[in-house]
């Protein structure tokens, strides 16, 4: 009986389970024509009412919007409204601070950087000081990190904040109140004459005040005798794109294509040089690398374009998708791709991306195991993707990046797993640092200015030995004696630490360094040579490096 009873049940569950199937697929046909915008409104509604714990509605919302803009292509995003207010904050080229940098060293905090003419150095802040407290509050100890005592100095505009500190040398307790300004983040990370004729210029970002930087940066070149010049874009990853055709304006005379856009609707777009430049004669060299990208890659492939400027280093990263801002309501905003730029010739120099994000950004991995940034002759395009320049008609690809004019080896060493550990964990910043501490007094008397320093200074066996203890002991995997290169790579680095510690005024850190950047290199040579500049011009790249 009771066999029969189960088997009546069961049957009655299948006819109630094939009348549920029958209006499951009733219900698929109605939502098919649903309005996809009311299908989200009613999904977050159901969540709401279904699910076991409470939801965070506005938090289910960012997700949802985040997965739907991750759905589109590698660079269009979704930014909070913190996130989008920190953005803005940080393009607009300027934040409210005292004009310092820090390093935290056994749980104390040491200045290392003072901005000449900043708040921190008129208050008589120095090089070397240590800060104990902020508005009377103990900074030191292992729950303060960098991200806290950044926040703690950084506030209002005009709002006073005040410093424990002790000097070198001084044991006495130091209160010093420092009335915040606007710091400028600035866009020329650094500019100088390399030798009497040639001058330098290195743009870390393109935002709000880049133009103005590069301008009075060439003025005064200029004045100092400037005829070439070296503009060095590796590692600039971008920014704002009037600020990419106010660089190009520079270089480039009146009334020439800087580059179009192809918005969604069709039609071309067209931006122009203004005629506003004062950089149009002299010999100019364009540093690119694998990191040079979006903004960046506008500026080059104009200058490359109108054969303006010899390209040095390796492909660039491939962006050729324009976001513009479109902002919420709620002050959250949304970085949308709203057209493809091409170059003066016609180049897209956007890199595919239909194999996903994932894949997209690992982009740099390949370029290493391929060996194309390791070696010239890597890369090969198709017929489709080729180009020629507008003046001297030389040949140039789209398709994936701007590819240079003269190639140039990546150093492995700058990249390598050691070195960057090395770096991130503070082994160079804090061996340099107590090197300085103790002999600044001896230093700046052996070298009392930047210029005797980089000319005579060597980074002594057991200064080196010391470093490379230190990171040994924290299980760093640095290269053996016989790899040469790697261990003057670290001398390099941390001579351009100690150099940073005792000299103000410059990027002195760059200076040290580009002498040991073989693209930096291979631009003084070009310039230094007549014959070799017009023929990269005319013809393309010449020789392998």
């Amino acid at each position: 009986m009771k066999n029969k009873q189960f088997y009546k049940s069961h049957i009655m569950n299948r006819k109630a389970t094939g009348l549920l199937v029958g209006m499951v697929g009733l219900s698929l046909s109605l939502q098919a024509q649903m309005n996809p915008k009311y299908k989200f409104e009613e999904a977050l509604k159901l969540i709401q009412q279904n699910y076991v714990d409470q939801v965070n509605e506005e938090h289910l919302v960012d997700a949802a919007i985040k997965a739907m803009i991750a759905d589109l292509d590698p660079h269009s995003r979704y930014t909070s409204r913190e996130e989008a207010e920190a953005m803005r904050e940080a393009m607009s080229g300027s934040f409210a601070g005292i004009g310092i940098q820090f390093l935290k060293d056994n749980d104390q905090i040491f200045i290392t950087m003072v901005n000449p003419d900043g708040p921190a150095m008129r208050a008589g802040i120095r090089v070397g000081d240590q800060i104990l407290t902020v508005d009377g509050e103990t900074v030191t100890g292992k729950e303060w990190g960098n991200k806290e005592v950044m926040e703690k100095l950084r506030g209002e505009k005009d709002v006073p904040v005040a410093l424990g500190v002790v000097s070198p040398g001084n044991p006495e307790i130091k209160n010093i109140r420092i009335v915040r300004e606007n710091i400028l983040e600035k866009s020329v990370r650094e500019s100088y004459m390399v030798d009497k004729e040639i001058g330098y210029i290195a743009l870390s970002i393109f935002n709000r005040t880049t133009r103005p930087e590069i301008d009075e940066a060439l003025k005064k070149l200029k004045e100092q005798g400037m005829k070439k010049l070296i503009l060095d874009l590796q590692s600039n990853g971008g920014g704002y794109v009037e600020s990419a055709i106010g660089v190009v304006d520079e270089f480039v005379p009146k009334e020439k294509i800087v580059f179009y856009s192809v918005p969604n609707e069709g039609g071309k777009d067209y931006y122009f040089t203004g005629g506003y430049g004062q950089f149009y004669e002299g010999e100019l060299v364009v540093l690119i690398d694998e990191s040079t990208a979006s903004s960046s890659e506008i500026v080059t492939g104009a200058l490359q374009d109108w054969d303006r400027a010899v390209v040095i280093g390796r492909r660039s990263f491939g962006k050729g998708l324009m976001q513009k801002p479109v902002p919420l309501s709620d002050g959250s905003e949304m970085q949308l791709t709203g057209a493809r730029y091409y170059t003066p010739s016609g180049r897209s120099i956007q890199k595919p991306y239909t194999k996903g994000k994932e894949d997209y950004f690992e982009d740099f991995n390949r370029r290493m195991e391929s060996k194309e940034l390791l070696e010239e002759g890597h890369v090969q395009f198709p017929d489709s993707l080729k180009f020629t320049t507008l003046n001297n008609k030389r040949i140039v690809y789209g398709g994936g990046g701007i590819m240079p004019d003269r190639f140039v080896a990546i150093d492995t060493n700058e990249y390598s797993t050691w070195m960057s550990q090395l770096m991130n964990k503070g082994v160079v910043a804090k061996g340099g640092f107590e090197f300085v501490q103790q002999n600044r007094a001896a230093l700046l008397k052996a070298f009392p200015d930047f210029e005797s320093f980089n000319k005579r200074f060597k980074v002594a066996k057991e200064l080196h030995g010391q470093l490379v203890n230190a990171g040994r002991k924290l299980s760093i995997q640095i290269p053996g004696e016989k790899y040469k290169a790697s261990h003057e790579a670290i001398d390099t680095e941390l001579k351009a630490q100690v150099a940073s510690l005792l000299y103000t005024g410059g990027d002195y850190r760059a200076r040290i360094r580009n002498e040991a950047n073989e693209s930096f290199r291979q631009g003084l040579l070009v310039l230094r040579d007549e014959n070799l500049f017009k023929q990269l011009l005319n013809t393309g790249t010449v020789g392998k490096k």
